[in-house]
Order: C-alpha cells, then sequence, then structure tokens
C-alpha cells in the first residue's frame, strides 16, 4: 500500500525487514522513479506495470554498503539512467547530479541536495508536490529515525572523524533549515548497522528529528564528532565488499539464477562438496536441529538471514543449497542481496530426499530452558556458550558463561579456546542464532552440544539459574 497517495502522487516505501531496508518508487502522471532498489529490480518493474507508469529515474542516495542495489539491473531492463550525488565516480555509466539540480517526474519535481557525511556522495532527494511545495524528503542514511549515518563505513581515505565534520555542516546547513513539516524516508528502519540506533519507526518529520534525534541537537562541531563517533560497534566485515559491488558493478541477477538455480542429485551434490563446495541449509532453525546434511550452515529464512550470509559466508567458495520445496529461489534471491552470487545448485528434493537415500545425517539436541536449569548445579563439565553480541552479554547473562559472539565463530582460533570434552550449552537471545552457532561448531568438530530453546529470553526467567545484570548475580 502506499504511504502517501494525493492529488496524483503516488508514495510507496518497499521495506525488507531482514535488512532493515527501504526502498521507494514515486508515481505521477504516467511517470516513475524508484530510490535505493535491492537487486531483485522485477518488483519494480511489475509495481510500475500494474500502475501504467513508466520507470523514468533510478535514485541511488550513495554506495550502499549493507546490501548489493538493483540499480544496474532496473537501467538495463527500463533504459532510465542511474542519478548519483556529487562527488561520485562508479565503474558504469551514471548521470551524476548537481548540488541543486533538479528532475521532473510527472508533475513532481525532485531536487538533490549533496548532503556528504556518511559518505562523500551521499545525496538526499527532497520532493515537491503539483504545487511545488516541498512535501518529503528521500535522506538514504544520512538521517534516520533517531540517528544518522555511521561515517566510519565506505569512506576512502577520509577518517571517521573528518567525515562526521562534514555530517555536522550537513545536518545545520541542508537538513535542520528545512520545514518541520516535512516527511523523512530514510532508507533503513531498526536493526541496522548502518547507524548506530536506530528508532523503531521508518518514517518521521523534521520536526520530530529536531526534537528526539540526539544528533540534530544544537551542539559544538567538536562535540559532534565526538558523539556520533562514540560506541561505534565493529562494521560487518562484508560491509565493504557490498560498497565496491555496488560503486564498481556486478554481475545480472538472471545469471545468478541461471547457475544457482540447479537441481542437482545426491550424487552431484556430493561431487560438489567433494571439490569443496560449503552446505548452506536455509530451512527454518526449528526444523535444522532435527535433522541435516553432516557439515551444514544453518542460516534459516525465517530470520536475518541476508545479514547473516554476508557476515559468516565466504565470497569465494561456491555454495550448495538445502532448503524446503519452493524456497530455492528465494534463497538465491537473498543471498544476491548482499553479494554472494557464487551459489551453484540445490539439492533436489532437499534434506528429505538425502535421508531417504538412506545418507548420513546430522543432529542437534534442542533443550528447555527449564531443562538447563536442573542439568547446570549437577554437571561440572557444563560450559555455557552465549553467542550474542558483546553489549547483550554484558547488560546480563549466565554467571560463568563464555562470551562468543556468532560474528567471531568462523575463525577457528575463537573456538580453540573451547575444551572438547566439555558439555556445550549454546544460547542467544531467542533460539535463531544459536542454531547458527551449533552448526558452526559441529563444523569444527564439537559434536557434544546442546541448543536451549527460546535462549536468553526463557533462561532469564528460570530462578535457579544465577544471572548477572551489570556485575550483580541474581
Amino acid at each position: 500500500m502506499p504511504l502517501y497517495y494525493i492529488c496524483g502522487m503516488d508514495i510507496q516505501q518497499l521495506y525488507t525487514g531482514c535488512l532493515s531496508e527501504a526502498a521507494y518508487l514515486i508515481a505521477s502522471d504516467g511517470e516513475a522513479a524508484v530510490i535505493d532498489p535491492l537487486r531483485d529490480v522485477d518488483t519494480y518493474v511489475q509495481m510500475a506495470k500494474e500502475k501504467n507508469v513508466q520507470i523514468k529515474y533510478i535514485f541511488e542516495t550513495h554506495f550502499h554498503a549493507d546490501f548489493v542495489s538493483g540499480h544496474i539491473d532496473l537501467a538495463q531492463k527500463t533504459g532510465a539512467p542511474i542519478i548519483y550525488g556529487p562527488d561520485t565516480n562508479a565503474g558504469f555509466k551514471v548521470h551524476v547530479a548537481k548540488d541543486g539540480e533538479e528532475f521532473m517526474v510527472g508533475k513532481l519535481k525532485i531536487k538533490a541536495i549533496h548532503t556528504p557525511g556518511h559518505t562523500l556522495e551521499s545525496t538526499c532527494y527532497l520532493l515537491h508536490d503539483e504545487s511545488g511545495a516541498p512535501h518529503c524528503i528521500f535522506t538514504g542514511d544520512t538521517l534516520f529515525v533517531g540517528d544518522v549515518g555511521r561515517p566510519d563505513l565506505f569512506s576512502g581515505n577520509l577518517s571517521k572523524e573528518e567525515l562526521a565534520g562534514m555530517m555536522y555542516e550537513t545536518l545545520n546547513n541542508k537538513i535542520k533549515p528545512l520545514n518541520d513539516n516535512i516527511i523523512v524516508y530514510p532508507a533503513h528502519g531498526p536493526g541496522s548497522a548502518c547507524g548506530k540506533s536506530l528508532g523503531p519507526e521508518t518514517h518521521s518529520t523534521i520536526g520530530a528529528q529536531k526534537a528526539t534525534n540526539y544528533a540534530l541537537k544544537d551542539m559544538d562541531k567538536e562535540t559532534f564528532i565526538k558523539t556520533v563517533t562514540t560506541g561505534l560497534s565493529t562494521p560487518p566485515a562484508y560491509f565493504p565488499i557490498n560498497a565496491r559491488i555496488n560503486k564498481e558493478g556486478y554481475t545480472s541477477l538472471d545469471e545468478v539464477y541461471e547457475k544457482g538455480l540447479r537441481a542437482l542429485s545426491i550424487a552431484e551434490f556430493k561431487n560438489e562438496v567433494a571439490e569443496g563446495a560449503l552446505i548452506l541449509d536455509t530451512r527454518a532453525s526449528t526444523v535444522f536441529t532435527n535433522g541435516f546434511v553432516p557439515d551444514s550452515i544453518s542460516i534459516g529464512l525465517d530470520g536475518r538471514f541476508a545479514e547473516w550470509a554476508g557476515i559468516l559466508l565466504p565470497f569465494d567458495t561456491p555454495i550448495l543449497l538445502v532448503t524446503e520445496a519452493g524456497s530455492e529461489k528465494e534463497s538465491v534471491t537473498r543471498l544476491a542481496r548482499v553479494g554472494i552470487d557464487n551459489v551453484h545448485g540445490y539439492l533436489k528434493g532437499g534434506y528429505e530426499a538425502w535421508q531417504d537415500a538412506g545418507e548420513q545425517i546430522d543432529m542437534i539436541i534442542d533443550i528447555e530452558a527449564d531443562e538447563f536449569a536442573m542439568d547446570l548445579p549437577h554437571d561440572p563439565m557444563i560450559e555455557v556458550i552465549d553467542v550474542r553480541k558483546p553489549g547483550e552479554f554484558e547488560t546480563a547473562h549466565v554467571r560463568g558463561a563464555r562470551s562468543l559472539p556468532l560474528s567471531d565463530l568462523t575463525d577457528p582460533l575463537n573456538i580453540a579456546v573451547i575444551e572438547d570434552d566439555r558439555n556445550l550449552y549454546v544460547h542467544c537471545a531467542g533460539g535463531y542464532r544459536s542454531v547458527i552457532a551449533a552448526s558452526l561448531l559441529k563444523r569444527q568438530g564439537l559434536h557434544n552440544l546442546r541448543n536451549i530453546l527460546g535462549g536468553f529470553g526463557e533462561i532469564k526467567n528460570q530462578k535457579k539459574i544465577p544471572v548477572v545484570y551489570a556485575g550483580k548475580t541474581v
């Protein structure tokens, strides 16, 4: 459904939860523009067809680091030019807009406003309605609800402090002077690693952000730089890879589908594994633990799939899929959204075919939190592995637990600290990440483990389990 439709102006936000990403389609009087499209661009082509509009422009707010944009494929399918802001250097044909340059989409005017800070080329797009009044602004990663884009991602030779200084000038000279009633449509919502602490909404207004966003409070430049550069977590390792892909170009998604959507027999599947291919199981985590192809990595489509795939999977190793029937294309698509294009096919018939053929299988033991509570006092060989983020662990954790964040488990040296004779009880916050972690631990030869269902959310409700809150055991 459109977020806004009046007087022939149609603005639709297309939000993808597992990436916390918002793309936009704007339509007016037979013409349309797309802002920050995802890689699977057929959605926008079909939407334009249904609205009986022609896609005239593809606007990019910056070179995204957290996903591969669909700008190139969409341009090839529609003939629309790709628009970036000033200071853009790309490996493909683009129109580099001047600061203040205007574009007409039907009866609407879109004005490019250069807003460096998150990246050098970052640009917002201010949309004016049919009367010429400014109505909304598409802020990319410059301004979020409750936050601003972090200045330490894809910035060339500039330091985060230098970019933060640019962000200060951008916010004070170009964002804060805008009318309070202008709607803010950012590129990301809650959960995105492109900011420190995004709010729960996916749109707001300039006035609301002036009142509530810490980065828009009155402060001097030095204080601002310190504020926005303090407390930044380490960005996911795939961010610079995606930023480079977006800047230099990529393989057509149609070619990725052609290679990745091959149904492999068990014999073909095993041959690919023997040659070094990695097995990725995209079934739900609750299904995976009941049985899977040995050495599989579990990253279920039911969670933040693309993000964890980008963090944990190699970009230069062939990947084979085990999926639920009918989820093959979705799995390939969501991997491609973060630039993982090297899928070589999927197991025909899925896990069931593997099991029915009498092939070797593996399992992960699930236990409830109350069973963990009963085991903990009586088994001196238990080691609790907490795979949540460091900040989550510091807030509260099981007394004596070892903190091993999921993002660190691809390094065998981090796993080597675990003694292989221990009884491992693995948990996260709710159960999704702990299954991924358990699959990684099994690949490293640690099989004496249990996955705690419901994670820390259930553990903290068990009175018999000692939990440390801010240094104090409860």
